[in-house]
């Protein structure tokens, strides 16, 4: 089935399949750029039957009134966090990262603050988020995504935003969601190899993959490559949109600065699911999970990786991700469903759960 598409804002009718059965992948992107007010909406689903379908709706480009790139690029936020517990997890299975040592055996002396110290810290406890390491985003140097789109930040800048901090719990007595975290696990990747963590990401993850539309920006690269829709961000929900599509990704670094498509995004779950990029006790370490709730309803985390309840029973894996400009959600199935849906601006709670919700319906349909 050809993809739908919208063109100048104005929402085309409602595909259907053979039968005159409406596609609700369809009605859901037009329901969140009509109803939620975000500028587009992209969509790549595998469904039960193995074939893969491709979605937009919306506009492309607000200025100029441009259509969506089918599949285009976009921002992926967090699901870089995936990639990089991939990488950390290699390193475990190649006996160079010890999964329960300590940061300190790495990174000796890095992390040092109130509540916190490396010795008491454990690479899983990082990639789970049960460290308690504060979250570098709430510093006062990032309060102001609109001063910041073009700033480059070295890890540690980042780092030590968080480290001002106070730790939010002793290590591995409770959990919530850091960003900082997965910037330690980066500085862990390039002590152990010597390289690059977006070096190592390539080759280890994307290149051994195949997955053509998908990169790690290199330093001062703020562009995104191929045709891609643009993204946009308000720093209030009553503020001008400011098109955010180029950015200095440095303020993401290995929490999520990744460039890809939803296809590509559906294309590594698999991968990953599938045993392609770790060996069995890796692969298993990665899906033991614990409650996450402040991720909603149901959600558990393992490392870097979560899992979602669906609503026709059995769960969707993934990540999810989210940048100034892009939010994606998505998740595949051991059955080998899989579905990822990106907006071009963050949606409000409304707009959120309705993402939720197509997603699951996307995978349950």
């Amino acid at each position: 089935m050809a993809a739908g598409v919208v063109a100048a804002g104005v929402l085309t009718p409602t595909a259907a399949f053979a039968g005159g059965r409406p596609d609700t992948v369809q009605s859901n992107l037009n329901a969140l750029v009509k109803d939620d007010g975000l500028p587009a909406a992209l969509a790549t689903v595998k469904g039960r039957d193995g074939r893969t379908r491709t979605y937009t709706a919306g506009v492309g480009d607000l200025a100029t009134g441009a259509r969506v790139p089918v599949d285009g690029q976009v921002r992926a936020g967090s699901n870089t966090k995936t990639f990089t517990a991939v990488v950390v997890l290699q390193l475990v299975a190649e006996g160079k990262v010890g999964l329960d040592s300590p940061v300190e055996t790495y990174l000796p002396g890095l992390l040092r603050g109130d509540g916190i110290d490396g010795q008491d810290i454990t690479v899983r406890q990082l990639l789970q988020h049960t460290s308690g390491l504060p979250e570098y985003m709430t510093a006062p140097a990032l309060s102001d995504f609109t001063t910041v789109q073009y700033r480059y930040f070295e890890p540690r800048d980042l780092l030590d935003g968080a480290l001002a901090q106070k730790a939010r719990f002793p290590a591995g007595t409770g959990w919530e969601y850091s960003n900082t975290n997965y910037i330690v696990a980066g500085l862990i990747i390039q002590k152990v190899t010597g390289r690059p963590v977006g070096e190592e990401i390539t080759k280890r993850v994307i290149d051994r993959i195949g997955l053509r539309h998908t990169y790690f920006p290199a330093p001062g690269d703020t562009t995104i490559h191929e045709a891609h829709p643009h993204g946009y961000f308000r720093s209030a929900p009553d503020a001008p949109a400011i098109d955010y599509t180029e950015m200095d990704t440095s303020m993401a670094w290995a929490a999520g600065a990744i460039v890809t498509t939803n296809t590509d995004l559906n294309a590594f779950f698999a991968a990953l699911l599938g045993g392609r990029l770790l060996p069995p006790a890796q692969l298993a370490e990665m899906r033991t999970t614990v409650p996450a709730e402040p991720l909603g309803r149901g959600i558990r985390y393992g490392l870097g990786l979560q899992s979602t309840p669906l609503s026709c029973n059995g769960l969707a894996w993934g990540h999810g991700g989210t940048s100034p400009g892009y939010r994606s959600r998505g998740g595949v199935t051991d059955d080998g469903r899989a579905a990822t849906i990106t907006v071009t601006a963050v949606p409000g709670e409304d707009g959120a759960r309705h993402m939720a919700d197509a997603l699951d319906a996307a995978l349950c349909r």
